[in-house]
């Protein structure tokens, strides 16, 4: 069997154009010479639309643009991610569905069963589980179909299971010939590899061929990295689509020739990539081209200003200064050299005059070495907030926020300064992965002055200023939150794993702190890049109670 695999970046409710794309990539299947086309999840309405699901016009019209698709596969099989009503007395009003089309016949939909209500996933709200499976005949070839979820359940690969029954395994014990798996299945770090080890097994211990497409894209702050696969029956992985972009290929199941790209890869080049997309994606879905950015001498502004660069050229971005009195003379330089390397555009807006001029009128102290005023100092981040909104509002730019996770989960920020802006770009990257990015872009040439890398970090909003006065060292902080937000370890289990058992209290007591919720609820998008990222991957309550303790004695 010839297949061919349609790896397709989708726009939530763009009906029209992800057809478009859908119909293109079946002409060049029909052009292959395949006998087998496969998309994404859901890739007919955008996987991502949410609440737009529950909407009962969207409901009566979600399955029109099939019609189009149906009409254009004459000659071939498509696999098409759809949703579909359920048509049910009580329920949900939508399936989430695979419509098998073949020759210009619609043979029928496979229902998602298991439907993931964990991390950005929240199937249950919006679909109705499928409750049954069958196969499909191509020629004298049975296909099981799956959609996401339903494949990820295999007991011979993982450890700890959602789920009491398989669907996939369940179609290998009805007799399928082929395994199909449709997903939406979002970038997290590490997770290339997983898949590809995921894939490479079931088709080993089933002994068929897997075809496990992917979605591509960003939405919002998920993105999804594709990296769509083929295994043959003894596991070889035969095609691998490549990561972070659009892709169309075709293979023959039974080449046995094996495809050397599937690898795990390097965690930073693939939060590398992974930024970037979003960045690109959520301006160009969102109707920006071009961005904004206030640059401290800082490396996360540099990092972010990178990537931006990077994503929508640096001819697009417009790099803010703001010094105030306390800004350093070094940062005001490596902001400037920075921007020169990167052939971005560059401004200078001070905001001492502004920033005195009120504190006058406040009847604030100003800040000293000795001693200082938080207001003084968030007073300094709020009106660089206003001067940044203000160029965005004025000319038509999508203001990128610059702080990353570290500093956000222990509310080290202020609220309408910093964390203004669009798009939190680096909201889900630890500052020790900040710092690896930021040597990473420099590994051909330096990019990124050494002299922002190895500067000892701080938000200059007083004399003398410095993060380590306020944050543990980020080496420690990191390894804390790492664990807490990405393996939801328990504090007992953080202080298992070799870490001081007070610091470990400390830092997740203000991780919890209502305050710092209440901070985060107001953040822009974030780019997700790991499990229970900041922000739709992980919900608390701002009014809540926390304080935890370590055990006396």
């Amino acid at each position: 069997m010839r297949v061919t695999i349609g790896q397709i970046n989708t726009t939530n409710g763009d009906y029209e154009g992800n057809t478009a794309s859908i119909i293109r990539a079946i002409e060049q299947a029909k052009r292959d010479r395949s006998d087998l086309v496969v998309f994404p999840e859901v890739c007919v309405q955008g996987y991502t639309s949410l609440d737009w699901f529950l909407d009962r016009d969207v409901v009566r019209c979600v399955l029109k643009p099939l019609d189009r698709i149906i009409a254009a596969t004459e000659g071939v099989t498509a696999i098409v991610g759809t949703v579909r009503p359920a048509e049910l007395p009580t329920g949900r009003k939508l399936y989430n569905s695979a419509a098998i089309i073949r020759n210009q016949k619609l043979l029928g939909f496979a229902d998602k069963t298991l439907l993931p209500e964990y991390d950005v996933f929240d199937d249950p709200r919006y679909f109705e589980p499928g409750r049954e499976r069958h196969l499909f005949s191509l020629e004298d070839c049975k296909l099981g179909v799956t959609v996401c979820e339903d494949f990820w359940n295999d007991k011979t690969f993982w450890k700890e299971r959602l789920y009491v029954n398989d669907p996939a395994d369940e179609l290998i014990n009805l007799g399928a010939d082929v395994l199909i798996s449709i997903n939406a299945s979002p970038f997290n770090k590490g997770k290339l590899g997983q898949r590809c080890a995921m894939v490479s097994h079931r088709a080993k211990a089933a002994g068929l061929p897997v075809i496990f497409v992917n979605l591509v894209g960003g939405n919002d702050g998920v993105v999804f990295d594709g990296t769509s696969l083929v295994a043959d029956r003894a596991g070889r992985i035969i095609l691998q689509a490549p990561p972070f972009e659009e892709f169309i290929g075709t293979v023959d199941l039974d080449c046995a020739v094996v495809d050397q790209r599937c690898l795990p890869g390097d965690d930073i080049e693939t939060i590398h990539r992974a930024l970037v997309l979003g960045i690109h994606d959520y301006a160009r879905k969102n109707g920006f081209t071009s961005a904004v950015l206030g640059l401290s001498g800082g490396v996360d502004s540099a990092v972010v200003a990178t990537l931006a660069c990077e994503a929508l050229g640096p001819e697009n971005v417009l790099s803010v200064m703001m010094p105030s009195p306390y800004s350093t003379r070094s940062s005001i330089q490596d902001s400037l050299e920075l921007s020169r390397r990167l052939g971005m555009k560059v401004v200078k807006h001070p905001i001492t005059l502004t920033f005195e001029t009120l504190l006058g009128e406040l009847n604030l102290p100003k800040p000293t070495a000795e001693s200082s005023s938080r207001a003084a100092e968030n007073l300094q981040s709020r009106l660089r907030g206003n001067i940044l909104m203000t160029i965005s509002n004025a000319e038509g730019r999508l203001l990128l926020s610059t702080g990353n996770k570290s500093e956000l989960a222990l509310g080290y920020c202020t609220l309408y300064g910093d964390t203004n802006g669009g798009l939190a770009v680096i909201g889900d990257v630890l500052k020790t992965e900040v710092y690896a990015l930021a040597r990473h872009f420099n590994r051909g040439r330096e990019i990124i002055p050494t002299s922002i890398i190895e500067k000892r970090p701080s938000a200059e909003l007083a004399p003398g200023q410095f993060d380590d006065q306020s944050l543990p060292p980020y080496d420690q902080l990191d390894c804390v939150l790492k664990l807490y937000f990405e393996q939801k370890a328990t504090p007992e289990e953080i202080i298992a794993a070799g870490n001081d058992s007070q610091l470990v209290y400390d830092i997740l007591n203000r991780v919890e702190s209502p305050a710092n919720e209440f901070k985060r609820r107001q953040l822009p998008p974030t780019l997700i890049i790991s499990r229970n990222a900041i922000g739709i991957g992980r919900r608390r309550p701002v009014t809540h109670h926390y304080r935890r303790r370590p055990p006396e004695g």
